[in-house]
C-alpha cells in the first residue's frame, strides 16, 4: 500500500507541477519563501516526496530558471535590421520575465545550459556578428544586454513585494516622503524625479524607453 501511495505521488508530482508550484509562490511571496518543505506542503505530501524530483534547492532554482528561458517565444528570422531583430529578441526576453521579477534573475544562469537559451544566444550572438562585432565583443555585448534586460525587470521603480493594497501604497507614499524631505538646494532634481523614482508610471514606456536605449546604445559603438 506505501509503495503504491509513493508511486501515486511521484506520478502527480511531476518537475513541471513542482516548478510551477514554485513560481506561483515566489510571484506571491518572493522567493526567500520558495523551499523543498514549504512546497511539499503546498502539495500535500511529505518534503521526502519531493526529493524524487529535485535533490535540493539548487536543484530547484535550477528547475525554475529553466521554465522562464523556455517561455521565451524566440521570434523567427526575418529580413529586417540587425537592431530591429535583435530589439525584438529582448523583447521576447522580456515578456517570458517580467511577470516574475522575484525569480527573473535566476533566467541567466540557464541560458547556456538548456536547448531554448542556447537558441536565444545563437540568435543575439549572429545578430551581433552580422553587426560587424568580433565573436568576443558579441559575447560581451550579448551577455550585458541579456543582463540589463534582466535588471530592468528586478529593478524597476516600485517595491517588489507581496504587499498590495493601502499597505503597498503606504510604502510608496514612504519612499516619496524620504525623498522629498531632500534639501530642494542640494537635491534639485532627485525631489523634481521623486514620484518616478519609487513608482512607475507608465510600465509599458518604461520598458519600451529602455529597451530602445540599450539597442540604440549597441548601434552607437558598432565598428566603422
Amino acid at each position: 500500500m506505501a509503495k503504491r501511495t509513493a508511486a501515486a505521488t511521484k506520478t502527480r508530482l511531476s518537475p513541471d507541477v513542482i516548478v510551477a508550484s514554485a513560481v506561483s509562490l515566489a510571484d506571491a511571496e518572493g522567493l526567500e519563501a520558495v523551499t523543498v518543505r514549504r512546497l511539499a506542503q503546498e502539495h500535500g505530501v511529505t518534503p521526502m516526496a519531493m526529493y524524487w524530483h529535485f535533490n535540493d534547492k539548487d536543484a530547484l532554482l535550477d528547475g525554475i530558471a529553466e521554465y522562464l528561458v523556455a517561455t521565451v517565444q524566440l521570434p523567427e528570422p526575418t529580413d529586417q535590421p540587425w537592431d530591429v531583430q535583435l530589439r525584438d529578441i529582448l523583447e521576447a526576453f522580456l515578456a517570458a520575465i517580467r511577470p516574475h521579477p522575484n525569480v527573473a534573475a535566476l533566467a541567466l544562469k540557464r541560458i547556456l545550459a538548456s536547448e531554448p537559451g542556447l537558441a536565444l544566444a545563437e540568435r543575439a550572438l549572429g545578430l551581433l556578428r552580422d553587426a560587424g562585432f568580433t565573436p568576443g565583443q558579441s559575447a560581451e555585448i550579448g551577455t550585458f544586454v541579456l543582463c540589463a534586460v534582466i535588471t530592468l525587470v528586478t529593478n524597476e521603480p516600485g517595491p517588489h513585494s507581496p504587499i498590495e493594497g493601502e499597505a503597498k501604497a503606504e510604502m510608496i507614499r514612504h519612499k516619496r516622503a524620504a525623498l522629498e524631505a531632500l534639501s530642494p538646494a542640494r537635491y534639485p532634481n532627485v525631489l523634481a524625479s521623486a514620484p518616478f523614482l519609487v513608482a512607475c508610471s507608465d510600465q509599458d514606456n518604461y520598458f519600451a524607453v529602455n529597451l530602445d536605449l540599450l539597442v540604440q546604445g549597441v548601434r552607437g559603438i558598432r565598428p566603422a
